[in-house]
């Protein structure tokens, strides 16, 4: 006799077997598990995280302390003839106080800005990403729509996995989680019009890791 059943009823038959016949969950602590295999021991993150961030387009510098952060940038500003720059963290703007780096710090004239600097949570080693939440002054805007957006980053906020970045962001807000948690792997771009790369196209064009020893 022929079997008239579906292939749409065969799966749901199966799916109510399966749920019949419910068993233990076989892989208890997968979510404990690493999800790649582990870096070699003499692999250390910040290598493998600058290794990623330029393979993605983006411009990473080391910094061993303060003054060679803002040496660094005072160049990359003369060089670029950046004007407006954009800060509003405290944390961040008490540093360019400190050596007088000139910065906005409310949004007037915001849509002219050329550059957004800001802090992070975390930077993920394995894919070169930088992890991003709402919950500090910069908000959302700040990361977005300047062309530039430059990151300060410390080497205690390198982590190997997301869910490693994860972690830390939970520890760091426990339970007042930002209402918005991203991650940013190199400058904004597309490929939608023919098929042809544009950075820059939904945020900004250049991005930039200071990662600052500490």
């Amino acid at each position: 006799m022929k079997d008239n059943t579906t292939s749409k009823e065969k799966m749901l038959k199966k799916v109510r077997k399966a749920l019949l016949e419910r068993r233990d969950n076989p892989y208890p602590n997968l979510e404990d598990q690493p999800l790649y295999e582990q870096p070699a021991e003499d692999e250390i993150l910040e290598v493998i995280f600058a290794e990623e961030f330029i393979a993605t387009a983006g411009q990473f510098m080391f910094c061993e302390d303060e003054i060679q952060f803002i040496e660094s940038l005072l160049n990359l500003a003369e060089e670029r003839n950046w004007h407006k720059i954009y800060c509003w963290e405290p944390q961040l703007q008490k540093i360019l106080d400190l050596y007088g780096y000139p910065f906005y710090e409310t949004d007037k004239d915001f849509d002219q800005a050329e550059v957004g600097f800001t802090l992070c949570d975390a930077l993920v080693a394995r894919n070169g990403s930088i992890m991003l939440t709402n919950a500090g002054m910069a908000g959302r805007r700040l990361s977005i729509y300047p062309s530039v957006h430059i990151v300060l980053a410390y080497t205690s906020q390198l982590v190997l996995d997301l869910k490693d970045g994860f972690k830390l962001i939970n520890e760091k807000y426990s339970r007042r989680l930002p209402s918005m948690i991203t991650t940013i792997t190199g400058p904004s771009r597309t490929a939608d019009i023919e098929k042809t790369l544009v950075l820059g196209a939904h945020g900004p064009k250049e991005l930039f890791v200071f990662l600052l020893d500490g």
